[in-house]
């Protein structure tokens, strides 16, 4: 058993997990409560107030992973385990020394704050949150307790409703899935795919009806570090795939594509920006649609991938496996939505491998796609735009190539305001909506800087050693490689 980060991370895991044993038993349709009871047996709560809570809790979970989704957004709030974090936002503390000036109470709207003793105290009923108390008191007495969904969400995208319950805006949510990773208890969660899977497997026939292929992340190399990798891609065949390809080889097709565009392009529109991450288009989109004409009009590594596999096989079925949620977004796009059938994470692969006793570290190892040293760095912040420059550089093109990288939303921001002001020092930006890019992703089994370490190496192990000798024996020019 791999130890989790957390225990929400745990619990996770033990519904995608118990969801795939019925599965494969044929016992799936025994009710939810079975479900529940066996996940939370009691008599004592591991980890709410009791375990009839416990249980409500893992049956709604349940039912976000059995039943179809019944609106557009992948991520999702469970309202009735929204309840632990505090209710009230600002609060005054002990710091407060009841000062003659009173700006707390001057620059309330709501006329929130009153005096008790030489004291402030807020009237929780009136006050609406605005913080403006708290930016004005001379000694910072007054504390914000912002809940760690709405501290993570660097868009905006999470509120509070009249119930003092999470509620996120579609209209802006970027399904980066932060909120997802951030919440300490379990009430964000993204829609898993595991059923779907499984139901694509048992349906080709042992693949005889239509190959079913997993297209993995190369982030994938930090993720399950128990066994080599190539034992990983054997273990993930185990489960019923007919192939597991590296995603790494769409980002060498990716890069060369991109790199081209970018040579073509730069002198017209000065700067240009990655197309890589999903949620970091979307942000464009929906942030900065202004900006959206200097967004790369390249696929994904993902999609590349997918593209390329369908080329080959024109009846073949791709499931698409890695850490980001935003990818089951993705795949709805309709200019892309032909090349990936489905996505699930690694917290669902790690489900599904140990439903199947599957062991990775006694499995044999398989032979690896011939993916590039660069295009296994996409993994990490850094090396699309390593891989770019790298094809710049082969296809001598005479151009200045100069990147700069943004890891984490907030980031993103900043260097955008920056281009669009034309201040940027730079003319490509390197967007990743994830700190450290892709191996931050929310639905990683594991984040830290030893994974940055764990890339690299997984990248060193390539026998190629450049994106244009891993791709040269594929007909890149009858893929299409561009988004609407």
């Amino acid at each position: 058993m791999r130890k989790f980060e957390s225990n929400v991370q745990y619990i996770k895991y033990l519904v995608n997990r118990e969801i795939t044993e019925r599965f494969i038993n044929g016992t799936l349709d025994s009710s939810l409560d079975e479900i529940a009871e066996k996940l939370v047996p009691g008599p004592k709560p591991a980890t709410r107030c009791c375990i009839y809570k416990e249980r409500h809790i893992i049956k709604e979970r349940a039912k976000n992973a059995i039943y179809p989704q019944t609106k557009e957004n992948v991520i999702s709030i469970l309202h009735d385990a929204c309840d632990e974090c505090p209710v009230n936002r600002f609060m005054i503390t002990e710091a407060c020394r009841g000062c003659l000036g009173h700006r707390c109470q001057e620059v309330c709207p709501r006329n929130a704050i009153f005096m008790v003793n030489h004291h402030a105290y807020i009237n929780q009923e009136l006050c609406i949150e605005c913080g403006r108390c708290k930016e004005v008191c001379p000694f910072n007495a007054i504390s914000d307790v912002k809940r760690p969904c709405i501290r993570s969400c660097e868009i905006g995208a999470i509120q509070i409703d009249e119930n003092k319950k999470a509620v996120i805006d579609d209209s802006k949510c970027v399904s980066c899935g932060a909120c997802v990773h951030q919440c300490p208890f379990g009430a964000i969660v993204d829609k898993p795919f595991v059923l779907d899977v499984l139901n694509l497997l048992k349906e080709s026939e042992n693949n005889t009806k239509y190959k079913v292929y997993a297209v993995v992340a190369p982030a994938i190399s930090s993720q399950f570090t128990n066994a080599r990798i190539e034992q990983v891609i054997t273990g993930i065949e185990k489960i019923g795939f007919y192939h597991a390809v590296e995603a790494a080889l769409g980002a060498d097709i990716v890069s060369y594509h991109e790199a081209h565009e970018f040579a073509e392009t730069i002198e017209e529109m000065k700067w240009k920006t990655t197309s890589c991450c999903p949620a970091f288009v979307d942000y464009v989109s929906k942030k900065f649609p202004e900006l959206m004409d200097h967004v790369s009009k390249t696929v994904s590594p993902m999609v590349a991938t997918a593209r390329l596999i369908k080329s080959l096989d024109e009846d073949a079925k791709i499931v698409f496996i890695g850490p980001c949620t935003a990818k089951k977004m993705e795949i709805k796009k309709d200019d892309i939505k032909d090349a990936v059938d489905l996505v699930i994470t690694f917290e669902e692969l790690q489900a599904m491998l140990d439903a199947m006793n599957i062991e990775l570290e006694k499995c044999e190892d398989s032979v690896l796609d011939n993916a590039s040293f660069y295009g296994r760095l996409f993994a990490r912040s850094g090396g699309v735009s390593e891989a770019v420059k790298q094809v710049v550089g082969h296809e001598k093109f005479n151009v200045e190539f100069k990147p700069v990288a943004a890891d984490g939303l907030d980031a993103c921001t900043k260097i955008l305001r920056l281009a669009k002001a034309g201040k940027l020092d730079g003319n490509f930006i390197e967007g990743m909506a994830c700190k450290c890019g892709c191996i931050g992703g929310a639905a990683s089994l594991s984040h830290g800087p030893k994974d940055v370490t764990q890339v690299d190496k997984y990248s060193a192990l390539s026998k190629e050693k450049n994106s244009i000798d891993a791709i040269r024996v594929f007909d890149i020019d009858s893929i299409d490689l561009d988004r609407k």
